[in-house]
């Protein structure tokens, strides 16, 4: 039996979501070709300036939906600590990406900088909607941003 938890305060929450943001190293990227094929894979990313970057071949599936609408959906966590984020993405070339961001994507993926390779492009994606729940009790509540802004 499962002891639930008493739902956390918005406030805590959305600290809770940055903490996320900032410390792991990995979320699901959810995209759909234009025929609607679904797409779902893990992706490292770095939290950036308030957006999610990430990088991937520009051959692979998840490159190839985000043209032309960019929309995207990623979650981070399990099914018992969710963290769920629509937003629009962006193809960023190497070549294109802002030095710091370039940094510190190489930093927190071990060193490992792509900016340079031909083969991979940078998708940079800008939250729209913030969802974060543990439990059942703390569904009502969940919506943490809406249209870009934090609401708490």
């Amino acid at each position: 039996m499962t002891i639930m938890e008493p739902a956390r305060p918005r406030e805590q929450r959305k600290q809770d979501v940055l903490d996320r943001l900032t410390k792991d190293d990995d979320l699901w990227a959810a995209t759909a070709s234009p025929d609607g094929r679904p797409c779902l894979v893990p992706l490292s990313f770095v939290w950036d300036r308030g957006t999610l970057l990430m990088c991937t071949r520009r051959t692979n599936a998840t490159a190839r939906n985000l043209t032309p609408a960019g929309e995207v959906r990623v979650s981070l966590g399990h099914t018992r600590d969710v963290v769920l984020i629509e937003g629009t993405a962006e193809l960023v070339e190497g070549a294109e990406l802002a030095t710091e961001s370039a940094d510190a994507f190489a930093a927190k993926l071990g060193g490992w900088d792509p900016r340079n390779g031909t083969a991979w492009v940078y998708l940079r994606i800008t939250p729209r909607t913030v969802k974060a729940w543990r439990e059942e009790n703390e569904l009502a509540d969940r919506e943490l941003m809406r249209d870009g802004a934090w609401l708490v």
